[in-house]
């Protein structure tokens, strides 16, 4: 098995390091890879350390049983035995940080029923206090009629504690300069967030626009960075300086692509993952993570590949 690198996301330490007791550590029912602190240092670094496990992330929250990119999804992530939650962030006309997938509110929320003559209902056109009057739970099923869209701070204070990481994806940046610094200031704002605690305080900023995931890093510069897509294996080096993931999707993924990556000092999360044979194929190339909607499919699948390996 390869001595992967695990994430640095695993030591993220603004301040000082939090030592967690044995007995707190203990009560983890299931732990969640080896995630160990790291010493101080202008930008964290990863640990090697041996370890078979595979991050499982929920994308979107636990997207397949509840409505993507809100609370009831989020809170269902660790029911449904995710490690991690992954989600998107874009801006209002007002410049507040929205938990939103789409640039435009129509596919998940009742935006044009509320707003008929706001066509094509960008997230940008519309204020925070105007969002917060959309339904965006009615479209996935009844019962989740009334859900709303999330602001990023609600979601850093509402799922601190609950034994998940977290996976920023910072949605169509251009749409919104200066979106970095802004995301910046609502974790500082939720500084738990950016501590180390190995029970729950992970956390990876990643986005498919690179450049700014370095805007990013260059504003905390100690959070770990991830990079959407499959850039060039020659590249990797260069990109390691300031990312600590290449996060590709499944149908790219290659066994070789995967060496590459641990080798240029980084780890590797595919997506969107939701065979149970595909998940198999991906734990088989030794990925770190897998990102996927149904998070407890996966963690089967994970369980009966170790049953079988023991």
């Amino acid at each position: 098995m390869h001595r992967r690198n695990r994430l640095a996301l695993t030591a993220v330490l603004t301040t000082v390091a939090i030592t967690v007791p044995a007995t707190a550590a203990d009560a983890e029912p299931r732990p969640i890879r080896s995630l160990l602190p790291i010493a101080p240092g202008p930008r964290p670094s990863t640990t090697a350390v041996q370890d078979d496990d595979v991050l499982n992330v929920a994308h979107r929250g636990a997207s397949a049983y509840a409505p993507e990119n809100t609370l009831a999804a989020f809170r269902l992530a660790k029911p449904r035995h995710a490690d991690m939650f992954e989600l998107d962030v874009q801006e209002t006309r007002d410049h507040q940080l929205v938990i939103m997938h789409d640039a435009t509110l129509s596919r998940t929320t009742n935006v044009e029923d509320l707003y008929p003559d706001r066509r094509p209902w960008k997230v940008a056109d519309f204020t925070l206090a105007e969002i917060e009057r959309l339904d965006a739970g009615s479209w996935f099923a009844a019962k989740y009629e009334g859900e709303r869209v999330p602001t990023l701070d609600r979601v850093l204070t509402a799922m601190r504690g609950k034994g998940l990481g977290l996976l920023l994806e910072i949605k169509n940046p251009a749409l919104y300069p200066g979106i970095e610094r802004r995301i910046a200031a609502a974790l500082r704002r939720s500084p738990s967030w950016l501590r180390y605690d190995p029970r729950e305080r992970r956390l990876v900023v990643q986005s498919f626009d690179w450049e700014s995931v370095r805007r990013f890093h260059a504003v905390l510069p100690r959070v770990p960075t991830g990079l959407l897509g499959t850039p060039k294996a020659a590249d990797l080096p260069k990109l390691a300086t300031y990312a600590d993931q290449i996060n590709p999707t499944f149908g790219d993924l290659t066994e070789s692509y995967v060496d590459d990556v641990h080798d240029a000092g980084m780890d590797l999360l595919t997506w969107t993952v939701n065979d149970p044979e595909d998940m198999e194929k991906a734990a088989d190339l030794d990925v770190d993570g897998i990102i996927t909607n149904k998070p407890d499919v996966l963690h089967n699948v994970l369980d009966d590949s170790d049953e079988r390996a023991a």
